[in-house]
């Protein structure tokens, strides 16, 4: 559970957590919802994203992507559920906010002068899809990104929705501690980790890169379940698809190894 964070209101106060948990009677998501995260911005969330999907929509499984917060995009810029489109072809998106700065959702949506989403809107949105075979919910940054003038995060939205977190982590030299405290603020708030995916896994990897691949699940006490290699987001369609193949372990769709990588 979250810690308890303060609202500026006079009514009691409960975690954010678990005011979302609350938040009516009916049953919750199924079990075939997982949030995306990251260690921090630029890891690669949108392209493991989109790899889980295009893997999942190979197997003729019903799939909807969920971007919680978009910051930083432009008119005729390439949003991050433009993204996943591009690369997967027929998935249902939903982006539920979108602020015109490349800062945290909360920050940006008070620099602009919105109303910020409130999580529990997030949640209610991720609960509409629940009749999908697999619902994707990608963050904004790191996991405690604040998403709302509350200080309500994905991990708030990941214990409203019951969902398992996948971790998105970089490849190199310092991925260790950013990976491990990323696991631990989610065990800390009851949530389970589904795994580690490193989002850019280079074409030549260094010693780090290498020795990471046996470090990563000792860290971050969830298994590593890929490596996507770098650029994949680049591809087209057809290659990409082949790339998360690869890229993914077989908990994803894949035929990823860390053992046939080399450590």
């Amino acid at each position: 559970m979250s810690e308890e964070l303060r609202s500026g209101d006079e009514r009691p106060h409960v975690p954010v957590s678990e005011e979302l948990r609350r938040g009516d009677e009916r049953p919750h998501v199924p079990v075939n919802l997982l949030v995306v995260t990251g260690t921090g911005t630029g890891v690669g969330k949108t392209a493991v994203t989109a790899a889980i999907a295009t893997l999942a929509l190979a197997a003729g499984r019903s799939v909807a992507v969920v971007k919680l917060a978009q910051t930083g995009v432009g008119p005729g810029e390439e949003s991050d559920v433009d993204a996943v489109v591009r690369l997967c072809g027929l998935v249902e998106t939903r982006e539920l906010v979108r602020y015109p700065e490349p800062l945290a959702p909360a920050t940006a949506a008070r620099r602009s002068g919105a109303t910020p989403l409130r999580a529990d809107a997030m949640v209610a949105a991720v609960r509409q899809l629940a009749d999908r075979d697999l619902v994707l919910v990608e963050g904004a940054g790191g996991v405690l990104v604040r998403l709302d003038d509350r200080g309500a995060t994905a991990a708030d939205v990941a214990a409203g929705v019951d969902a398992a977190v996948l971790v998105v982590a970089a490849a190199g030299l310092g991925t260790l501690n950013a990976t491990a405290l990323t696991c631990e603020a989610l065990r800390q708030r009851g949530l389970r980790c589904a795994g580690v995916v490193i989002g850019s896994w280079p074409p030549v990897p260094d010693l780090a890169c290498r020795a990471n691949l046996t470090d990563l699940p000792a860290y971050a006490g969830a298994p590593l379940l890929g490596a996507l290699s770098a650029g994949a987001g680049d591809l087209d369609r057809d290659a990409f698809r082949t790339a998360a193949r690869q890229g993914l372990g077989p908990a994803l769709g894949g035929t990823w190894s860390a053992d046939r990588m080399g450590s």
